[in-house]
């Protein structure tokens, strides 16, 4: 409880309106006043003997306490001196230290760099103040390789902060003026850290890239596939600087410091430097404290075999560090892991007892601590993803036996690398190895055909998996105790995730077009008999549109159309490729981005499927099926370019879709530029169904749109995306028109149907 009233104190300070308007001489005054109230209530409830009442009096002053510093941190960042420099837009000279490593994103018009900067001095309109508030700079990509600790000095311009854990934001185009390097201890942990890249540098990428997050969080590597694998079976908490990183390591270095003689107040000081060690190689970021505080309140709870002293230490470092980072109380990384630890603390224990009669202990600890953190952070994964995943204790059961060596052997090797790097390279070789096995995991697990269940992610339904994961939680124990009941819910448990899960009504009768719910992509499949279907896009990810064909029946794909080679439209192509006969892939004649075009090579050619450039005008049929390619009209180059830059969006394979008595119009991710050109080389294009173009972007042409005629308008977008898709100026356009309009964030996968020569829409559920 000491650790949620801390919580809610900071909470308050962040989220309600009046938190962060408190200046200093109020929040001194409340905290006098209050402190006083605790005080005398105190003193009166000691004499009256009433400890509960102390208690109660103890966690008003802690919420109190943080709530006061958080909203005087809050108000520093937001009428400070930079602060007030950032709302007039002023170019200034900053020196400060770099608090954070650069992290390095793809932009539009090219890469930047994010990186946070502990200011000192900063010089603008005049002045010259020194100050400790902290600024995200926005730079060039020659920021990426400024390290952790170094004292800078840069120039450029301050805007506001969107956030209340920033003073500004200060956006430049010049490299940093470097000051003063970091300290030893920091080119140590980045020489340590550059030695586990180098140990694993000769194997498998996907291997390569998950050691380093194994060891020290280093995921920079990561392809987005892996990761959204990692996601859906669980195992995220490996990808990243978790409290599992720091057991493993602390926890080798204890077994060697038992090995070698080292007991008592010896150990502890083993454990501490560990920790030191640890978050220094994974850098002392707030995630990393976080993660550094819950592994060893983990530690020390099962260490116990009892949760009082855990859950005491537990809200101890829940109190620590939002005293320290206030931040974190609207992280959602921090709440799942407080959730996890105060899991394994409450509810793994238990478990581990009820499974000691009849498994050994190492299997019963094995079982109980995934099942217990997982059933603890399910209601929070659910309503940040929108999905509760079956797989995820079966898979970190299977991964256990090689987290371990993965980590230890990856640092390892990396500390090997600097003085003996053959023996390095074979450490890193064996972590290799390991990581393999949790990738294999993960990528087939991920594809279970339920491996996942979709979850609402609103209130009433967050709530009623909250009180289900609670009633698991207590019931749970007395289930284990009975291998015949644990037996029989496990296998009842495989049967779910191997067989697909009814969907009553689904696929509705008569579908002639489905726009699978894929996320920020496009995925949509044309029917052509109840088995056989073509696919045009394929979505950013095989899972869901491996899933989406599977509800829907199909085995047999007679063409795959990629509209053009961005990720969001073809990176799902492997689970077509691979869980389906398919005839041919078609693809636009435009060959960018250049990654894309070659992945898309890639895979057709390890399934042994033939790629083509289909022609201008060229009409197919398939049964009742019949599309022709409409656009583009003629051939791109990197030349053109439309109003986002994008040539690739305008060189999307266009096509006019008829079935059933009814014509749809398939445009891809085509721009004004592109529509436009339609609209001239087919002036008088009518259509029943338009499947909007690009995602509903704000970049449409509405001379083209508003004079199809059609009747439906389907929106396959992401939910909560980053590009503001779609715009509401192109939803006002299309219902303006008269269309009806579904989009698969909101409403999951869209059909089309045909009964009886009516057109008409189904859903296969609601996420409003």
């Amino acid at each position: 409880m000491l650790g949620l009233a801390a919580w809610v104190g900071a909470l308050s300070a962040l989220r309600l309106p009046w938190g962060w308007r408190l200046t200093l001489p109020v929040v001194a005054a409340v905290v006098l006043v209050v402190a006083i109230g605790v005080i005398a209530t105190a003193v009166g409830a000691r004499r009256r003997r009433d400890s509960a009442g102390v208690t109660v009096v103890a966690w008003v002053l802690v919420a109190v306490t943080v709530g006061a510093m958080t909203a005087m941190r809050v108000h520093a960042n937001r009428s400070g001196a930079v602060a007030l420099l950032a709302r007039s837009g002023a170019v200034v000279t900053v020196e400060g230290r770099v608090v954070s490593d650069p992290v390095v994103r793809a932009g539009r018009f090219g890469t930047y760099s994010l990186t946070r900067l502990r200011v000192a001095e900063v010089d603008g309109h005049g002045q010259h103040v020194l100050t400790r508030a902290a600024v995200l700079v926005i730079a060039d990509d020659v920021w990426r390789d400024t390290a952790l600790g170094s004292r800078v000095r840069v120039t450029g311009r301050l805007g506001p902060a969107d956030g209340p854990d920033l003073a500004g934001v200060l956006s430049t185009r010049r490299a940093p003026q470097m000051l003063a390097h970091p300290a030893w201890v920091f080119d140590g942990a980045a020489s340590v850290r550059a030695g586990v890249r180098g140990s694993v540098s000769g194997i498998g990428p996907n291997a390569r890239a998950l050691v380093p997050a194994l060891v020290d969080g280093d995921d920079g590597g990561m392809s987005a596939s892996l990761l959204r694998d990692l996601q859906t079976c669980g195992l995220t908490h490996l990808s990243a600087v978790s409290g599992t990183n720091l057991t493993l390591v602390v926890g080798f270095l204890l077994v060697i410091a038992r090995f070698v003689g080292v007991r008592a107040r010896g150990l502890v000081l083993v454990g501490v430097l560990g920790v030191a060690g640890f978050v220094l190689l994974a850098r002392p970021e707030p995630s990393v404290l976080r993660a550094a505080a819950m592994g060893s309140v983990a530690l020390l709870g099962l260490g116990s075999r009892g949760p009082d002293q855990g859950v005491r230490a537990l809200g101890i470092a829940l109190l620590a560090l939002l005293a320290l980072d206030p931040w974190l109380a609207v992280s959602p990384g921090f709440t799942l892991s407080a959730l996890a630890t105060l899991g394994i603390l409450l509810v793994a224990p238990p478990m581990r007892d009820a499974l000691d009669g009849w498994l050994p202990e190492w299997a019963a600890e094995a079982f109980a601590v995934p099942v217990a953190a997982q059933l603890a952070c399910t209601p929070v994964v659910a309503a940040i993803s929108g999905q509760v995943s079956l797989v995820a204790v079966l898979a970190n059961l299977v991964v256990a036996i090689v987290v371990g060596p993965a980590t230890v052997l990856g640092l390892v090797g990396g500390l090997l690398m600097l003085v003996l790097p053959p023996l390095g390279t074979a450490c890193g070789w064996a972590a290799g190895l390991c990581a393999s096995w949790i990738i294999v995991v993960a990528t087939r697990m991920a594809r279970l055909p339920t491996a996942a269940v979709d979850w609402s992610p609103n209130g009433p339904a967050i709530a009623v998996l909250a009180l289900l994961c609670i009633w698991l939680g207590l019931a749970a124990p007395r289930l284990m105790r009975r291998p015949g009941w644990s037996g029989a819910l496990s296998v009842l448990l495989v049967v779910v995730m191997v067989r697909p899960l009814p969907s009553p009504g689904w696929p509705p009768t008569g579908w002639v077009l489905v726009a699978c719910d894929v996320g920020q992509g496009d995925g949509l499949v044309l029917r052509v008999d109840s088995r056989t279907a073509v696919v045009v896009d394929a979505g950013p990810d095989p899972v869901p549109m491996s899933r989406c064909l599977d509800r829907l029946g199909v085995r047999r794909v007679v063409v795959v159309v990629l509209t053009h080679f961005h990720a969001d439209h073809v990176d799902g192509l492997p689970a077509v490729l691979t869980d389906h006969h398919v005839g041919e892939v078609d693809v636009t004649g435009l060959a960018e981005p250049a990654h894309g075009a070659d992945r898309v090579r890639r895979w057709a050619a390890a399934a042994g499927v033939s790629i083509r450039v289909p022609v201008y005008g060229e009409v197919r049929r398939v049964g009742a099926l019949t599309w022709q390619v409409i656009g583009p009209e003629r051939a791109l180059s990197s030349g053109d370019h439309g109003e986002e830059g994008s040539v690739a969006n305008n060189a999307s394979l266009v096509l006019l879709v008829r079935t059933h008595g009814i014509r749809l119009l398939l445009g891809g991710d085509m721009e004004p530029e592109a529509q436009q050109r339609l609209e001239r080389a087919l002036p008088g294009l009518r259509v029943d169904v338009l499947k909007v173009p690009h995602h509903g972007s704000r970049y449409q042409d509405p001379g083209l749109l508003t004079r199809l005629g059609a009747r439906l308008a389907v929106v396959s977008v992401g939910r909560d995306n980053d590009y503001g898709h779609p715009s509401e100026i192109t939803l006002g356009l299309l219902r303006g028109a008269g269309m009806t309009v579904d989009r698969t964030d909101r409403v999951g996968d869209v059909a089309v149907t045909v009964r009886d020569g009516n057109l008409g829409v189904r859903t296969r559920g609601s996420r409003r």
